[in-house]
């Protein structure tokens, strides 16, 4: 029995993923957590065979707590599952640890294989995502400007290039507006920037946002 904890902040999500894996009889949903430290704290007291961690996480980011969760139990097999594209965090989170990238649409064959995968101590790398990999070692090693972001900082320039108010931002990060001002001018003085619309710009161009 493949023994998995699900890491989302939204029951409805958690619920359905249950439901979801309840029609393969070799895997079983023994945990759920609502943020990273509930998540953190489980993974201590418990064994689980896989972790499914959302990256948007109320306080701490999913791939910071991937990161920590890497320290502590390097050989726990972590799959991402998020609403953001392989473009915006697959190789962020490939490069933090994680043994897989899902996005939430995924079908439910592929999320059953991939667990399936990951209990067995292999990554689970999509088609699409092993040629973004492939990309990644050809660049210069100086890398992309939002490469230079930090986790936070990256999903504060993703709202903000699709046009989400500061207001909004702070509310869905559960963050105060000054904090997204904050944030916003260390990532314009970081790639060199002067604007939203810079930003924005930028975003489309590398394909970070749709």
């Amino acid at each position: 029995m493949i023994n998995v904890l699900i890491v989302d902040d939204h029951e409805i999500v958690r619920k359905g993923l249950i439901q979801v894996l309840a029609s393969d009889r070799g895997i079983a949903v023994t945990g759920e957590a609502d943020d990273g430290n509930d998540a953190l704290e489980k993974i201590r007291n418990y064994d689980y065979d896989v972790v499914i961690l959302d990256i948007s996480l109320p306080g701490r980011s999913g791939l910071d707590i991937l990161r920590q969760i890497k320290q502590e139990k390097p050989d726990l097999p972590v799959l991402i599952l998020s609403i953001y594209s392989e473009a915006q965090y697959a190789l962020s989170a490939i490069k933090a640890g994680a043994y897989g990238y899902l996005t939430k649409d995924v079908a439910k064959y592929e999320l059953i294989e991939a667990i399936r995968s990951l209990a067995s101590g292999r990554k689970y790398i999509t088609k699409s995502l092993a040629a973004r990999l492939a990309n990644a070692f050809d660049m210069d090693n100086k890398g992309l400007p939002h490469e230079l972001l930090s986790d936070r900082e990256f999903q504060v320039m993703l709202m903000i290039a699709t046009g989400k108010s500061n207001r909004d931002s702070a509310g869905e990060l559960f963050l105060s507006q000054n904090t997204i001002s904050t944030y916003r001018q260390r990532i314009l003085e970081k790639m060199n920037m002067s604007s939203n619309a810079d930003l924005i710009h930028y975003a489309i161009k590398h394909k970070l946002i749709d």
